[in-house]
Order: C-alpha cells, then structure tokens, then sequence
C-alpha cells in the first residue's frame, strides 16, 4: 500500500453542550461527546443496542458554530480524523485520550422549537384570533351518498 487513510464519518447525538475555550489571538476550541448506537438481535432473539461514547474536537469556525447552533441531544454528522494525545497528570502518571478532530460538522434534524413557544397550525396569531373558527359541515340534503366507500 502507497499510503495510509485516518477518516472518520460519524452520526451521532450530543450527550451535553459544547465546551468552548478561546485563546489568546482569537482562536477557540469546542469539545463535547457524541454517542453513536448499533442495534442488532443476538442468538437467544433479543434485541441489543450498544453505544459508543465519541469525543469531539472542533476548532476555529466550527467551534463558533458548534457553540452558537449545537444543545444536548442534537443529532450532527461529523466528519474528521482520529487524534490520540498523551500528558502526564499531577501524580507524574502518563495518561491518553482518543479523540475525533472534526473537519467538517452537518447538523442533522430539523430547526430546535424553543420551550413555550408552538408554531403549528393551532397557535393563533394576532391576525386571525378574532375570526371565528368554522367547521366543515355535511351538504345541505345529502346525509347518505351513494359513494362506495
């Protein structure tokens, strides 16, 4: 092989609110975890889902939009690539993390209803809260048809 391939396509849904830090000279970086479920039956005829926990990086732009646009719970499809990082912590131990830095982010479903507010068709409005409401009647005389359904 010529070369090697570190990709990673992802669909998955926040399990908490992006962390933001800016930097000095502007810079930002958003992490938060994605989770991404498979479901299948096993042996015995019962249905298992196992979750996967995904940290995700985003900087720069996409961490401003991450910051702005994304909640708990949204679904987004991330593409990037798997980064593992190592330190050593207080006690001199050598710790690692895996991550997913993100190069490009799609958030899937559609736009978030904030709490309180409805924009179905039931919500009134202030022009048509006074029109009274009709309701659709039977023609005047045709109580049975003779339609074959």
């Amino acid at each position: 092989m010529a070369g090697s391939l570190n990709k990673v396509m992802l669909i998955g849904n926040l399990g908490k609110d992006p962390e933001i830090k800016t930097f000095e000279g502007g810079n930002s970086l958003a992490r938060f975890p994605i989770a991404t479920s498979e479901t299948y039956t096993n042996r015995q005829g019962e249905k298992v889902t196992q979750t996967e926990w995904h940290t995700i990086v985003l900087r720069s732009g996409l961490a401003g939009v991450a910051e702005k646009y994304l909640k708990k719970g949204d679904q987004v499809f991330i593409e990037g690539k798997i980064k593992t990082r190592s330190w050593e912590d207080a006690q001199g131990e050598r710790k690692y993390t895996t991550e997913i830095q993100g190069d490009n982010m799609t958030m899937l479903g559609g736009p978030r209803q904030e709490q309180g507010s409805s924009q179905g068709p039931a919500s009134a409005s202030p022009s048509n809260a006074a029109q009274p409401q009709s309701s659709p009647s039977l023609p005047q005389g045709d109580e049975e048809d003779d339609l074959p359904f």
